[in-house]
C-alpha cells in the first residue's frame, strides 16, 4: 500500500488550530479566562525547561469541561473551514493527516473534508487532558508505523522543516515544505545533510 502524509496546522490550514480554537473559546465562553494563569505558569515552566512541551500542553485545554465542546468545535470550523488551502482539496492518492492538534478538534474537519485517515493527539473530552503522548516529532512516526505497518510513504507535506524531519525521512517520493500556503519541493538529503 502507498500513502502520502500531511501535517495539519500551517500546512493544510494557514494557522495553528489549537491556539486559534483557544482564542475562539475565550471570545465565546469568556469565563474560561480563569485558566489563563495556569496556562501562563506552565508556559513559563516550559521556557525554563522545568517541564517538557507535552506537560505544558496538558494544561492548554483544561477549559474543555467548562464549554459545550461539540457546539464550540462546530462553530469554530463553520468560521474557519473556508481557509483550508485549495491545493489540498484536489484529488490525490491515499493519505493520512498526522497532527499534534487535539482529536476532539480535528475529527470534525476530518469528517467535513473526508480525510482518508487521521492520526492526532488524543485528549479526554471530559477533562481536556492529553491521553498518552503528544503526537509530534518522532511520535508521529511511531503512531504511523503502529497504524499502518508495511505501508510505503510516497510524498510528505509539512510547514515545519525542524519538527517534521522524522516524517520527511519516510518519504520515498517527494518532500514538500509548505511556505505561506504553497508546497515547495525539496531534497531530504540536501536539506538535512544526511542520508535517509
Amino acid at each position: 500500500m502507498e500513502m502520502d502524509i500531511y501535517d495539519f496546522d500551517k500546512t493544510i490550514v494557514p494557522f495553528d488550530s489549537g491556539s486559534l480554537f483557544t482564542l475562539y473559546c475565550l471570545l465565546h465562553y469568556p469565563w474560561i479566562i480563569i485558566y489563563l494563569p495556569v496556562i501562563a505558569a506552565a508556559a513559563l515552566l516550559m521556557l525554563l525547561k522545568i517541564i517538557n512541551f507535552t506537560a505544558f500542553k496538558k494544561t492548554c485545554f483544561m477549559f474543555v469541561p467548562l464549554i459545550p465542546l461539540e457546539r464550540a468545535v462546530k462553530g469554530f470550523w463553520n468560521r474557519h473551514e473556508k481557509e483550508v488551502h485549495k491545493w489540498f482539496l484536489k484529488d490525490k492518492r491515499s493519505y493520512v493527516v498526522i497532527s499534534a492538534s487535539p482529536d476532539f478538534l480535528l475529527k470534525e474537519i476530518a469528517e467535513r473534508l473526508g480525510f482518508d485517515h487521521l492520526i492526532c493527539t488524543r485528549h479526554s473530552r471530559r477533562s481536556g487532558m492529553i491521553i498518552g503522548e503528544n503526537c509530534r516529532d518522532s511520535e508521529k512516526v511511531r503512531r504511523f508505523a503502529e497504524e499502518f505497518p508495511n505501508t510505503r510513504v510516497m510524498d510528505v507535506y509539512s510547514d515545519s522543516i525542524h519538527h517534521d524531519k522524522h516524517i520527511f525521512s519516510l518519504a520515498e517520493g517527494q518532500c514538500y515544505h509548505i511556505v505561506k500556503g504553497v508546497p515547495i519541493p525539496f531534497d531530504y538529503c540536501e536539506m538535512y545533510q544526511e542520508k535517509k
